[in-house]
């Protein structure tokens, strides 16, 4: 009986943490998802688009009805015409004015005074126009930020699950984990906020340092200010004036560079750069060399690089490994949570995941 139980448990632990989205249409034009090894049919006619993160789908179907698909039911949310947006983990759709979104299975009206809004992995920020609010939904709740004096808009700076917004005073403030947080005041030109998920970073104009915000504190990460700056999962990488590479994570800071890389970007959980036409990538807490040239395309997300390699095709660094997906040229790929899909020219996929590669 123990054993059986234990079985149920690895099995249930295993399915659970594979459960996800991969969404791909077939040679058939039949709307499929990929899961645990096999291309699962969602839906057998035409659709009319989509738009996938890694826990759930949305989609139009040939009649027009919206529906979701998280990866094991299909739901029919609604009739009627819609805009719609996802992200990892959140729906939201507007019918007319009237606001909802989907969370987790559950269905919730937010607003029927809607206008602009956006949808991250744990947020959805809107605007009401009844009250002239600016609103988040996050962790099941929604709080008013601010009742804005004049014109509504959607703040500029919003990461995964922490935003910035000014309200009526002027006054710069930090929305995470369902608090706010006071910045200051400042009458100069817009402040270049860089958000990821529990950390965002920027030049303080007032004491003329760099600073980071997490876990409630704000640190002086370098006592003057930084020529580029961007942050990802827990971390922050920037550039100094010297056009050295660096890395903030943990309370300590870490040289990547110091061969003023050509160009750098960020994303979750990784840093890549290049340096001397040799493309270079932090993951997994090591500097590890890609491939020595700089693609002409690439995608981030989670812990993996995408990119276009040297003959045309696709390969990306996985779990700190390089590794060659396909050499078919100009083929379209995108990155789902640890799993990396790629859509080949006559509408066959190749998905990679966990160091195998299935096709349809």
């Amino acid at each position: 009986m123990k054993l059986v139980l234990f079985s149920f448990l690895l099995f249930y632990s295993l399915s659970s943490t594979c459960q996800g989205v991969i969404p791909v249409k077939n040679f058939n034009n039949f709307f499929m998802s990929f899961n645990n090894g096999f291309f699962n049919q969602i839906e057998v006619q035409a659709i009319n688009g989509y738009k996938g993160g890694d826990e759930l789908v949305a989609y139009i179907d040939t009649r027009g009805n919206l529906r979701l698909y998280d990866g094991k039911v299909r739901k029919d949310i609604t009739n009627l015409n819609v805009d719609y947006r996802v992200s990892d983990h959140l729906l939201g759709y507007k019918i007319g004015p009237t606001l909802n979104m989907w969370d987790a299975g559950r269905l919730q009206t937010l607003t029927y005074f809607g206008r602009e809004f956006m949808v991250m992995d744990s947020l959805i920020v809107f605007e009401d126009t009844r009250f002239n609010t600016l609103n988040v939904y996050w962790n099941k709740t929604t709080t008013t930020l601010a009742t804005v004096m004049g014109e509504l808009s959607i703040p500029s700076s919003i990461g995964e699950n922490m935003l910035v917004f000014k309200d009526n005073g002027n006054l710069y403030k930090i929305f995470w984990q369902g608090l706010i947080f006071e910045i200051g005041s400042w009458n100069g030109g817009a402040i270049d906020f860089q958000i990821g998920t529990d950390i965002l970073c920027f030049n303080d104009p007032t004491t003329r340092t760099f600073v980071a915000f997490q876990n409630g504190q704000f640190i002086d990460v370098q006592p003057q200010f930084m020529r580029k700056y961007k942050a990802g999962r827990g971390f922050i990488a920037y550039e100094d004036l010297n056009g050295n590479l660096w890395m903030y994570k943990n309370g300590q800071t870490e040289q990547l560079s110091n061969f003023s890389p050509s160009f750098w970007d960020v994303k979750d959980d990784l840093v890549m750069w290049s340096e001397n036409s040799y493309l270079f990538a932090y993951s997994n807490d090591r500097k590890i060399e890609v491939a020595n040239f700089t693609p002409t395309d690439y995608l981030l997300k989670n812990n993996i690089l995408a990119f276009r390699n040297i003959m045309g095709g696709v390969s990306a660094l996985v779990d700190g490994k390089i590794e060659e997906i396909t050499n078919v040229q100009k083929a379209e790929y995108e990155i789902y949570g640890n799993s990396v899909l790629v859509k080949l020219f006559n509408q066959s996929n190749i998905v990679f995941q966990k160091g195998q590669k299935y096709t349809n």
